[in-house]
């Protein structure tokens, strides 16, 4: 009758999980590097693929031309998204928190669209008034190029997804969803988390000068503003969408006026 004493049953180990966490400072600094190498490796493949399939010798004048291309950049701002996605998933999975969770992909009401749209467009309003009045023109150079390399290769609908809805995801998901969490968790509170974030983001703008640095990076500290307000990743990546669309109906309208 041995096994009907307490003292004899074997006792069952059950296994502690680890509870969630939140990566801070220094892991969100470290994952956000390895985030950006993913998503900087997964839009050189294509730009690669591209300079490889080239007739001729591959030289740098070439090799420029291709990673000028509407067509090229397209491509491999869309290319990006997947490779920052599978390493948000593993920083997050690493973590403990679900996905959504830790990038606050939650949704938030209708007004707070409208609010972020409205307050974007005061803004964009603002700095347009400044660049016309200083002499400065209204979008980057850069804009008009891509835009019209993209209608040569017929390639405007993939120029469309990649600024307006892969851009925005990968973005967004990278800098107010993942760097922001960690940072405003940190010791930089949110205050620091939306400066540091805008900044990285606006380092991401390599292509602009210094006038739409500025622009840029005040756009971001709105984004960064609204993902504390309103704690939805989804918000400003819809508001980030609708900057870069306006921003692509101007380029199109000033380069057909051109």
């Amino acid at each position: 009758m041995d096994s009907l004493d307490p003292a004899s049953s074997a006792v069952i180990a059950i296994p502690v999980q680890r509870p969630p966490r939140i990566w801070k400072f220094w892991g969100t600094a470290l994952w956000g590097l390895l985030i950006f190498a993913a998503m900087f490796a997964g839009q050189m493949a294509v730009v690669g693929w591209f300079v490889l399939r080239q007739d001729g010798p591959i030289d740098m004048a070439a090799a420029i031309h291709v990673v000028g291309g509407g067509l090229t950049i397209s491509l491999s701002v869309i290319a990006g998204l997947p490779a920052v996605l599978a390493a948000l998933w593993l920083a997050t999975r690493m973590s403990g928190t679900p996905f959504a969770e830790y990038l606050a992909l939650r949704g938030t009401s209708w007004i707070n669209f409208v609010i972020g749209a409205v307050a974007l467009g005061v803004l964009v309003m603002g700095w347009d008034a400044v660049s016309r009045a200083a002499g400065h023109e209204v979008t980057p150079g850069f804009m008009g190029e891509v835009l019209q390399s993209a209608r040569a290769d017929g390639a405007l609908w993939l120029l469309a997804i990649a600024f307006c809805i892969a851009a925005p995801v990968s973005e967004e998901l990278f800098s107010r969803g993942f760097l922001y969490r960690g940072w405003s968790e940190s010791f930089l509170g949110a205050p620091g988390g939306i400066l540091l974030s805008s900044i990285v983001w606006t380092a991401l703008h390599l292509q602009y000068d210094w006038f739409f640095f500025g622009e840029v990076f005040s756009i971001g500290l709105l984004l960064g503003f609204l993902r504390y307000r309103f704690n939805s990743t989804w918000l400003t990546i819809f508001v980030h969408g609708v900057n870069n669309l306006a921003a692509v109906v101007q380029t199109f309208m000033l380069a057909g006026h051109g």
